[in-house]
């Protein structure tokens, strides 16, 4: 009786390559989704600590809110910040024709004593 051999099996390359595909893409947007989260808290809090010192940075806003009368009229703070994130598919920013970035910006009320 002949025993066939089943070296190089072609379904389990054709099965791989798209699974393989799958996981880079869903690992591309979970990364992207943590290190977003992750840099708005540290965003968020430059710009608190930024608005109760008065000490600004380059590329912040300062918005004057209407409606408020008076000398003691808050302020809004916006921070901003842009942060490249790992690409973890070959090709994926070419394709894109940029960078893979993400903008945030903070918020803080600055008010005057």
């Amino acid at each position: 009786m002949f025993i066939r051999c089943e070296r190089g099996n072609l379904e389990s390359s054709l099965v791989l390559i798209p699974l393989l595909f799958l996981f880079l893409c869903s690992f591309q947007i979970i990364s992207a989704i943590y290190i977003r989260n992750g840099e708005q808290l540290t965003v968020q809090s430059d710009a608190s600590v930024r608005a109760i010192s008065g000490e600004m940075a380059e590329g912040d806003q300062v918005i004057e809110l209407a409606g408020s009368a008076g000398r003691f009229a808050p302020k809004l703070l916006l921070t901003h910040k842009k942060r490249l994130l790992p690409g973890f598919i070959p090709g994926l920013s070419s394709l894109m024709g940029r960078e893979i970035s993400s903008t945030l910006t903070g918020v803080a009320v600055i008010e005057d004593s």
